[in-house]
């Protein structure tokens, strides 16, 4: 595998890092990573899963959302809205870079952010998402001993996976506000729900209400044993190799590649 360091800029204008994982040989697709709440590109579920696509002749470009990571930004002013346009600045960049990604991919809350962004990215024909939450106010349960001072000074410095992260009333408003339903729905696009039974900090139940939105082609794998961050590293390649042969199908040209007819029913694909 190689890796190129990029940038480009964010929903802030402000650069956001990146890391394009390239195979050895001229890749048959490009994909676009989205970590996981208060991750970073480099944590080792993305580098894994990148790990394994690559392997698979599948690039990846993965990227440090506004204020973390390498991205420069500051997180305090973030919120869902502003990682989805993070996510649809990335595709944008990819479009005119390299080639638009073909396969989008999100875990925990970037898997949220990737089904709220897949109607802004033309070219995506392959949704996948990992213990991705159903709403994503969801992660609000990670900051729930300091709501009250947040709703009454208007912020908070919470302390998530062992660091300090200012939340802002802004930012619950927002997720509070985005309901994924209507955009699963309207999806048009091949997915894949990948989620743990095991899963403790998003439960699976949160797979089931997606799927259940969802149009076919759709696709749910389950993820048994596994942990929400995939820190063992058999369960993230499992991930990748489950990936690249899925989304072969959908990686063909015409419409009938991506289950679709020409007047947009669904196909029997898959």
């Amino acid at each position: 595998m190689q890796s190129q360091k990029i940038s480009f800029p964010g929903a802030f204008g402000t650069d956001l890092a990146a890391r394009l994982d390239l195979p050895d040989t001229p890749p048959r697709a490009y994909a676009l990573f989205a970590h996981c709440f208060t991750c970073t590109k480099d944590i080792f579920a993305a580098a894994r899963i990148a790990e394994g696509l690559t392997a698979q002749g599948i690039a990846v470009l993965r990227f440090d959302f506004t204020g973390l990571g390498a991205s420069d930004g500051d997180f305090a002013n973030t919120n869902f809205s502003s990682n989805v346009q993070d996510l649809v600045g990335a595709a944008a960049y990819m479009k005119q870079s390299l080639a638009e990604p073909a396969i989008v991919i999100g875990h925990s809350l970037g898997g949220a952010a990737v089904l709220a962004a897949a109607a802004q990215i033309e070219g995506a024909r392959a949704i996948c998402t990992i213990g991705a939450p159903a709403d994503p106010a969801h992660v609000a349960h990670h900051f729930e001993s300091a709501r009250d001072e947040i709703e009454r000074e208007g912020e908070a410095v919470v302390r998530l996976v062992g660091r300090p992260f200012r939340i802002r009333r802004q930012f619950l408003d927002d997720i509070e506000a985005a309901k994924l339903e209507r955009a699963v729905a309207g999806l048009r696009k091949a997915l894949l729900v990948f989620h743990s039974p095991q899963d403790a900090i998003v439960g699976i139940d949160n797979a089931a209400r997606i799927y259940g939105w969802a149009k076919h082609p759709k696709s749910f794998v389950s993820l048994d044993s596994a942990d929400h961050l995939l820190s063992q590293r058999a369960d993230a390649i499992y991930v990748a190799e489950v990936i690249a042969a899925w989304a072969q199908r959908y990686l063909a040209s015409g419409d009938y590649a991506l289950g679709y007819s020409a007047t947009g029913a669904s196909s029997h694909l898959a």
